[in-house]
């Protein structure tokens, strides 16, 4: 088999702090040197599973197959399979003999359902290939997933593509989910760049623009504040009895807070739950922080109100920059 390596930009902040690892898929020269691969470089096709065929893991199989990859998926309910063979997403249905054969395997399902899969299937999975997960949080599903692929033989690096939409299911899939998107990866470590470079040729066909590498302990704090506390206080917002009267009187703003309390309140309850501690302390922050404004409002106190409005522009400010 010909070599796969390609170069990819490394950078290390410190020694006390975990590697960042981010590759421009969008620039033209560095696909370009990835074209051969994917398309001229093998006698055989690329060959992907994808586990679970939701929102995730159908947009994981279009875009594969869009790519030129053979694709063979596995969900829940076996219509859904099916379909995707029929429709020509898939080549076929993935199971312990199919699972050998791939290149690399996408874990889309609930976490606990994900840390399940990966038990039951350990055996099967490709030792030259790469396992991941598609996982909002990742301490719980690395520590197993390291474990299983140091006992049987494969590599398994942890995965979170920050794409998607409040909708639901594979009839809301596509090819294009991710791109210009961003991938975090958590690898079982930080200084194997052969590793790192071999697992973003695996993921050129989503069109990334951003990887970013970090630890399964960094990632989970992070997403905590970034995507799952947005999730709670949209959620919370629109239970307003104000809300159901907003018709008339709303625009972007409104469109734009309350566009996430739209979800999956049984996998968005397992994710929340999974990640209690970090997320707890910043609903504690943010419930703190609105209640200074309410206390200021309610002394009519304009010179406090002021200063936490300008905090928080400021606050935006730099977050931006």
């Amino acid at each position: 088999m010909k070599s796969r390596r390609i170069f990819v930009g490394y950078t290390k902040n410190n020694y006390n702090y975990p590697c960042k690892i981010a590759c421009n898929f969008a620039n033209k020269k560095f696909l370009g040197g990835l074209e051969p691969f994917f398309q001229k470089g093998f006698q055989d096709k690329m060959k992907a599973g994808i586990v679970g065929l939701g929102l995730i893991g159908g947009s994981l199989a279009k875009a594969y197959k869009a790519a030129g990859w053979e694709v063979y998926v596995c969900n829940r309910t076996r219509t859904t399979v099916d379909y995707a063979i029929l429709s020509g997403t898939a080549e076929g249905v993935l199971d312990e003999t199919t699972l050998p054969l791939c290149d690399i395997v996408h874990v889309s399902l609930y976490p606990d359902a994900s840390i399940e899969y990966l038990k039951d299937n350990a055996p099967y999975f490709n030792k030259d290939g790469i396992v991941t997960d598609a996982c909002g949080t990742k301490r719980k599903i690395c520590e197993v997933g390291f474990a299983l692929a140091k006992e049987h033989g494969f590599t398994f690096v942890g995965g979170h593509p920050m794409a998607g939409t409040h909708f639901s299911g594979y009839k809301y899939s596509r090819a294009t989910m991710f791109n210009n998107a961003s991938m975090i990866l958590v690898p079982p470590v930080f200084d194997d760049i052969t590793l790192l470079d071999r697992v973003k040729q695996l993921l050129a066909p989503l069109g990334l623009k951003k990887v970013a590498v970090t630890n399964a302990e960094n990632h989970d704090k992070m997403i905590a504040y970034t995507s799952q506390l947005a999730h709670v206080v949209s959620n919370a917002y629109i239970k307003s009895p104000s809300a159901q009267s907003h018709k008339g009187y709303s625009a972007g703003s409104f469109r734009d807070l309350t566009r996430v309390a739209w979800l999956n309140e049984r996998m968005w309850t397992e994710l929340f739950l999974e990640n209690g501690d970090y997320l707890a302390d910043e609903i504690e922050l943010v419930a703190k922080n609105l209640q200074a404004y309410a206390d200021a409002i309610r002394a009519n106190d304009a010179e406090k109100l002021e200063s936490l409005l300008r905090e928080g522009r400021i606050a935006k400010e730099l977050s931006d920059n």
